[in-house]
């Protein structure tokens, strides 16, 4: 299993919407993240909206992208989302993530 982390910038004044939208992320939108490889799934927020991100993939982070760039829903979402980020020169939010690099892993 591949571990994934990423980064990315949530708007500041946008926080507290992002962080409500996540409290009920569409079930189609969560069904399409596990059949495309996204488990054990978890987004931490800095109060500047400094966002980390962390999945488990049996591939790889590309692989995992790219199975949810053929789901209809997550289309759908990251227009929804697009808003609530910094940086993103009119791209989704998952067209940006970029994956850092694991220097430590304590089992």
């Amino acid at each position: 299993m591949k571990r994934v982390g990423f980064l990315l910038k949530v708007k500041k004044e946008k926080i507290e919407e992002y962080k409500a939208h996540h409290r009920a992320v569409w079930p189609e939108m969560l069904e399409a993240l596990r059949r495309t490889g996204w488990h054990n799934y978890s987004l931490f927020m800095r109060e500047d909206g400094l966002l980390f991100g962390y999945f488990e993939t049996p591939e790889s982070f590309q692989a995992a992208l790219a199975g949810m760039a053929k789901e209809e829903i997550n289309a759908k979402w990251q227009d929804f989302m697009a808003p609530y980020f910094e940086g993103l020169g009119g791209a989704h939010a998952d067209e940006n993530m970029i994956e850092l690099e694991e220097v430590f892993h304590l089992d």
